[in-house]
């Protein structure tokens, strides 16, 4: 099962190979900014297809994170890959960006409790995160929304559980949240080698996308700014 994934929903750009179950290939850059991907991924995914045509190998899928997260960055990953499942004819994968998040957390946290919960958050501004609540099966407890964040927003989880916050949204919601139950595990960003067990799960039961009409899932519609009529707010307050 060789499965090509790509993640750009936040400022990290990644681009991943799998072949049953191990990474094989990997390019990542952590200090781009979205706008900036249109740049980056090409190269990478080029560079993964010489790597699978190089070895003689015949890929099976492509796995995208299909969101939430930034609408620009979502749209280059998404567009990426249906380019390379039409050229390639394979199926496309559409992968949950805060699921993604809580596969690194599960892998390498030894002393996680058994009845803890995983509050995956992406960054939005200021005190609004995107976030969604799951057990340690990866079975969603609470659905994604745009949180505002107290002290009080994910009280009632945190008095029956210990909560572990991680993503790009959960260091500034740490002097929010100062529940005992609260953990806060740093450095966790969503990346196309954590996508493998995720993305071979959905391929594996057939869960797949209609590459021509997938689209991301921005949780928010994205709303350009429009310039201000100056002269027409002069002569409205005459």
């Amino acid at each position: 099962m060789l499965i090509l994934h790509i993640e750009t929903s936040t400022s990290v750009c990644s681009v991943a190979v799998s072949d049953d179950h191990q990474c094989v290939f990997s390019r990542e850059d952590r200090g781009a900014e979205s706008p900036s991907h249109a740049t980056r991924l090409g190269p990478y995914v080029e560079e993964a297809l010489g790597f699978v045509d190089g070895h003689g190998l015949r890929l099976d899928a492509v796995a995208v994170s299909r969101g939430p997260g930034s609408y620009t960055g979502l749209r280059i990953g998404v567009s990426m890959a249906k380019g390379v499942c039409f050229g390639r004819e394979v199926p496309l994968i559409g992968v949950s960006t805060l699921q993604l998040l809580c596969v690194q957390p599960l892998l390498y946290t030894d002393d996680m409790p058994d009845d803890a919960l995983l509050c995956p958050m992406i960054d939005a501004r200021r005190m609004e995160v995107y976030a969604a609540v799951y057990d340690r099966a990866l079975r969603e407890v609470r659905s994604t929304r745009a949180d505002i964040v107290d002290r009080d927003t994910y009280a009632d989880y945190l008095r029956e559980h210990t909560v572990y916050f991680v993503g790009t949204g959960a260091d500034k919601c740490r002097t929010v949240i100062d529940h005992p139950h609260a953990r806060f595990l740093t450095d966790v960003y969503p990346s196309a080698r954590y996508m493998i067990p995720l993305a071979e799960k959905a391929l594996l039961r057939g869960e797949t996308e209609d590459v021509a009409y997938f689209e991301p899932f921005y949780l928010k519609d994205f709303i350009a700014g429009k310039p201000k009529n100056v002269l027409s707010q002069i002569t409205d307050n005459k």
